[in-house]
């Protein structure tokens, strides 16, 4: 993977909030502290798809600075979710932050040094589920918009979600459903996952891999194992089969990305005794892909794969397959990088590594960019993230805004 290569760090500027480039109308009377804010959203538990309290904090916030809040709820999926779609201002530019306020479970409370949902701060530090992922970030961009309030020219808005830690059904992908339907345009959009690994500043996500999930199955006839003429083994076959799939990678990477990665994640025959040959067994794989790679494209390469073991098999592709995708360098992904270098000392790093995020279905209406916490704790036990990087995270978001609207408006 190639991309722009990390500057050495120097001192934070000594005022990280410098006066906005375009400056607004007028900094709204009540701007919250973020760190207080992140940790009155953790005190609002939302273990996925539960989070109607912590959004209604959200949406709370804007109506009262004077956003068009818009609460939606979906329910393909068979349970309520909530999100909401708020904007201030009518005309464009339009850019919008984007997250979730729902969480993964806290597991067992008993192995959390701090009460997973009491949003503790301690010597420096917010502790509680979804500091990091990513209420902090949430906190973060709210304060930062509060901060600048209305734009003199173009639009601020928020696109928070519901269903990002769940099966994604009802969230991200039906709001931009609903934007479409009623003609709402979206100019350039920054997406609050935590993208660094060590520090803030290393990374940002200018593009995500694409996945596929597929399950393989071979058929054979069961029997005693010492009768093997009376039976058909399917596991040397199922075997074959794989290592036609796995035998030579799939591609060597591209500009931006890392070479397509094919992983067999089970395999199993359902057998728990050892006298029994199974009537069947099933291997299940995901591959995470580049861009020199459509699903179809994709789909044909591993049906060619299989097709060369001269073997019968069944093959099922799942569905939720998403595809990769890049927002190519330019005065945007410029635009942010920029603001987290002069706020950290760090140039981030273009990156399109790590699992899928909301990002798959943002891309489809406009240009997206991932910037948030470090992601060293998340989804673990004592997810935690030092205040000093909220409060830095909330100075990167104002800046991105303040040069958005002096840049594109």
């Amino acid at each position: 993977m190639t991309g722009a290569a990390p500057v050495k760090p120097q001192a934070a500027p000594s005022d990280p909030i410098a006066a906005p480039i375009a400056a607004p109308i007028a900094a709204s009377p009540a701007t919250p502290d973020p760190v207080a804010l992140a940790a009155e959203l953790i005190r609002a538990p939302s273990v996925t798809p539960h989070a109607d309290d912590a959004l209604e904090l959200v949406a709370k916030r804007l109506d009262a600075a004077g956003y068009r809040v818009e609460r939606l709820t979906f329910e393909t999926g068979g349970v309520p979710i909530p999100n909401l779609y708020a904007r201030i201002g009518t005309d464009s530019p339009n850019l919008c932050f984007a997250g979730h306020v729902d969480v993964v479970p806290e597991g067992d409370a008993t192995q959390w040094h701090h009460a997973p949902f009491a949003g503790t701060v301690e010597d420096g530090v917010l502790h509680g589920r979804g500091a990091v992922d990513m209420k902090g970030a949430v906190a973060a961009f709210l304060a930062a918009a509060l901060a600048f309030g209305r734009p003199q020219r173009g639009s601020l808005s928020f696109l928070i979600t519901g269903d990002e830690e769940g099966p994604a059904l009802d969230g991200t992908v039906k709001v931009v459903e609903w934007l479409k339907a009623r003609g709402e345009t979206i100019d350039h959009c920054v997406l609050g996952e935590p993208t660094n690994p060590d520090a803030l500043g290393d990374a940002f996500k200018v593009g995500r891999r694409g996945s596929l999930s597929g399950i393989l199955t071979v058929k054979g006839v069961q029997g005693h194992v010492a009768y093997p003429h009376l039976a058909d083994n399917p596991i040397p076959r199922l075997l074959k089969l794989i290592g036609e799939l796995t035998a030579a990678p799939l591609d060597h990477g591209s500009d931006f990305f890392p070479p397509s990665n094919l992983e067999v994640v089970s395999v199993d025959v359902g057998n728990p005794v050892f006298n029994l040959i199974p009537a069947q067994a099933t291997a299940r794989f995901n591959v995470r892909f580049n861009d020199l790679f459509s699903l179809e494209s994709l789909k044909s390469e591993i049906i060619r794969r299989l097709d060369g073991a001269g073997l019968t098999y069944d093959l099922a592709f799942q569905t939720g397959a998403s595809q990769s995708f890049l927002t190519a360098p330019g005065p945007f992904t410029e635009l942010v990088a920029s603001a987290v270098e002069e706020v950290t000392g760090r140039r981030p790093e273009p990156s399109t590594s790590g699992g899928t995020s909301d990002a798959r279905f943002i891309k489809d209406i406009c240009p997206v960019v991932e910037f948030g916490l470090v992601g060293r704790t998340m989804h673990k036990v004592d997810e935690a993230t030092p205040v000093k990087d909220i409060e830095a995270l909330t100075a990167i978001y104002g800046r991105i805004i303040a040069r958005y609207f002096s840049t594109f408006a």
